[in-house]
């Protein structure tokens, strides 16, 4: 519960902080999250053989560095990101925090046993 708290004030000092350049803090967070998910999602299915994995892990990445690209083009056309200095930093904390999201979640949903294994 404390951590919770402090992310929810850290979130609301950092929005009051780059209030003038919302866009950008806007815009890194959504690019963030997307790319996060997206990696996250190819990364991590179902494979059957080691190499089939590296090569997820691979797509992957790739996967979220074209979403990465295209959400900047996107945001810099469009005139949103007012500052890029906002835009990096709120991208990297978002990044970690939807990273660490995902990953307790996965350990969590792997630490449940199952309903058909209970006996």
């Amino acid at each position: 519960m404390k951590i919770l708290i402090i992310a929810a004030v850290s979130l609301f000092v950092a929005i009051l902080a780059s209030a003038e350049h919302f866009p950008s803090l806007l815009l890194g967070s959504l690019t963030a999250i997307t790319a996060v998910a997206g990696c996250y999602g190819l990364a991590f299915s179902r494979a059957r053989f080691p190499e089939q994995a590296l090569l997820l892990l691979f797509c992957g990445l790739l996967f979220k560095f074209a979403i990465t690209i295209i959400g900047v083009v996107w945001g810099m056309a469009m005139g949103w990101m007012t500052s890029p200095a906002i835009f990096a930093l709120s991208y990297l904390i978002f990044s970690i925090a939807a990273t660490s999201l995902g990953f307790y979640l996965r350990s969590r949903q792997r630490a449940a046993p199952s309903p058909m294994t209970k006996s």
